[in-house]
């Protein structure tokens, strides 16, 4: 309890407003330069939500796992049998982190959901251990994948919108054999990993993820990304 508390206060200072202009002050002096937006416009893109009780519903998927609830804005919307979500600090029904919930979960999903912790290296981890409990024809979800701007992206975080660097753990995803890998364009970039055979395998020179710049994704990112529509899912499953 009272580590959890401790926590929660911790979570609270980091997006403090003091905190995120330190941040952003020190980006801007020692961050990326001559970087530009990307003007990726999300407003008649269909939401998150949607597009996953959309695939609920055309699979018939039976099973629901989301990491990182917070307030519960996708969890207490989402309508399937058996759900559970999973948040150090707040919402869904299991109070672990993503690492410590891999540790002792026994259960498979249909359907999983990564919007825990932005970072590449934990989002890298979230990955791997959510495949590894995904069902056969089952689908792994990821939120902001498309950051707009260096800052949008940049950790330590400096923002209130704010996507974190989940881009740099889609892009290496891409570089798999055995995970086949989209960023869908709708809700600041929905990623989408089905576990087959990778059909459009990125091969990039960089192999240290955690290096690239965002200049490399601004450049590059409708290859790095793979991106689908949301009417071309239906598709795609």
């Amino acid at each position: 309890m009272i580590k959890n508390y401790i926590n929660k206060k911790i979570l609270r200072l980091k997006v403090s407003k003091n905190i995120l202009k330190l941040n952003y002050f020190y980006h801007k002096l020692f961050g990326e330069k001559n970087t530009k937006s990307i003007d990726l416009n999300f407003t008649d893109k269909p939401s998150r939500i949607k597009i996953i009780q959309d695939t609920i519903n055309r699979k018939n998927y039976k099973s629901f796992l989301e990491i990182g609830s917070y307030h519960n804005e996708l969890f207490d919307n989402i309508i399937c049998e058996k759900k559970i979500g999973v948040d150090p600090y707040s919402g869904g029904n299991v109070r672990k982190t993503s690492d410590d919930f891999f540790l002792t979960n026994k259960k498979k999903f249909d359907i999983i959901f990564i919007d825990g912790l932005h970072e590449y290296k934990q989002v890298k981890k979230d990955i791997i251990n959510s495949a590894k409990i995904l069902n056969p024809n089952g689908v792994l979800m990821l939120h902001d994948c498309l950051p707009n701007t260096f800052f949008h992206q940049a950790t330590p975080r400096c923002q209130y919108m704010w996507n974190g660097d989940v881009w740099r753990a889609i892009v290496e995803a891409r570089t798999y054999d055995d995970l086949d890998t989209y960023t869908c364009y709708a809700d600041f970039g929905i990623g989408i990993i089905l576990k087959r055979k990778n059909r459009f395998k990125l091969n990039i020179a960089n192999k240290n993820f955690s290096k690239l710049k965002f200049k490399d994704y601004q450049e590059n990112f409708k290859t790095f990304m793979n991106i689908i529509e949301a009417k071309d899912l239906n598709d795609l499953f």
